[in-house]
């Protein structure tokens, strides 16, 4: 079963066992959530009723996405500002997608379970995970430079 929800402004399509990167969430590593804005939901080619469909999420790390460097530059006037920008993100695990009866008995379970030890290091963490998906990630085509024109000295 998919859902497509929506937390930080964006939209994501997940199922159980999918990874993703979204804007911070309150929590600490380890700890259990809901994301309660969901969009649409369905198994195969079937959609389902999205206002009785729950997602839960484990946190796996709260990190910063990649540098964003900020330049700006006003020519002939000495203008050159430089400076950058990581945002901050939650690492999310998708644990279930179903009806609202579901998640709590596999939260259970999970409290049930004995803590780990302290966690390693985040950078550690965003190494050693899978691929994470995240939203609107699409770069944009590189330009090719125009063909330069060339005049034939001989046939002038």
């Amino acid at each position: 079963m998919f859902a497509v929800v929506r937390t930080g402004g964006k939209q994501y399509r997940v199922a159980a066992g999918d990874k993703i990167a979204v804007e911070k969430l309150a929590g600490e590593a380890g700890e259990t959530i809901t994301l309660g804005d969901v969009l649409l939901a369905g198994d195969g080619g079937e959609i389902a009723d999205a206002a009785k469909v729950t997602v839960s999420a484990e946190i796996i790390a709260q990190a910063k996405s990649e540098k964003v460097v900020v330049f700006k530059k006003r020519r002939r006037h000495n203008y050159r500002r430089k400076a950058g920008h990581r945002q901050q993100m939650t690492l999310l695990r998708i644990l279930s997608v179903g009806d609202s009866k579901a998640p709590a008995k596999k939260a259970a379970a999970k409290a049930d379970a004995p803590a780990k030890g302290d966690a390693p290091n985040t950078d550690e963490k965003l190494q050693a995970a899978e691929p994470v998906k995240t939203g609107a990630t699409k770069k944009a085509p590189a330009k090719k430079a125009p063909a330069k024109k060339t005049a034939d000295k001989a046939g002038e």
